[in-house]
C-alpha cells in the first residue's frame, strides 16, 4: 500500500502554512507547528531539509523564523513529497526498466506504470498557490457555517 510518510505530510502543511503568509512575512517553527498540529521539534527538522533543498529560507534573530524560496505558484506537492520521501514508485517494477524480471511479459506493469504516470501528473498540478486559495475558502466556509450556528 502506498502511504505518505509522516515527514512529507507535515512538510507539506508547512509549507502551506507559508504559503498563507504575506510576502516576505517570516514565520517561526512554533507558530507554524501550532497552527498545523505538528510537534514543533520534527518540523524544525524539516524545514531545516527543506532550507538545505531550497524550498525555504531560514532568519535567525527577533524577527527571524521561514519564508517560502519561491513564490507557492512555483512549488508543487509532487516536490514536496519526493524532498521528504524519494521518488514515487507504487510498485517496486517502477523502479527501473528491468528491475522486475517480468516487465516485458507482466500486464499488470502496464497498469502500474499508467497508473504511476497519472498520479505524479496529478501532483506535478497541484500546486501551494492553488493549495492555499483552496485552504481559505475552507476555512471561510467553516467561519461561516459557525456564525450560523451561533445565530441560530
Amino acid at each position: 500500500m502506498f502511504r505518505l510518510g509522516k515527514a512529507a505530510e507535515y512538510a507539506i502543511r508547512g509549507m502551506l502554512h507559508l504559503s498563507l503568509k504575506t510576502d516576505g512575512e517570516t514565520c517561526g517553527i512554533e507558530e507554524i507547528a501550532k497552527a498545523q498540529g505538528v510537534p514543533p521539534a520534527y518540523l524544525a527538522k524539516l524545514f531545516q531539509s527543506l532550507a538545505r533543498k531550497g524550498f525555504v529560507k531560514s532568519f535567525r534573530g527577533v524577527d527571524g523564523g521561514f519564508i517560502l524560496a519561491k513564490i507557492p505558484k512555483d512549488i508543487t506537492l509532487l516536490e514536496i513529497i519526493e524532498a521528504m520521501e524519494g521518488r514515487i514508485y507504487l510498485n517496486e517494477c517502477l523502479i527501473y526498466a528491468g528491475y522486475c524480471p517480468k516487465d516485458n511479459i507482466c500486464p499488470v506493469h502496464t497498469v502500474w506504470k499508467e497508473a504511476q504516470k497519472g498520479f505524479i501528473d496529478y501532483l506535478k498540478g497541484c500546486t501551494f498557490e492553488e493549495l492555499a486559495k483552496a485552504s481559505k475558502v475552507k476555512e471561510n466556509a467553516r467561519m461561516d457555517k459557525e456564525k450560523l450556528a451561533i445565530s441560530i
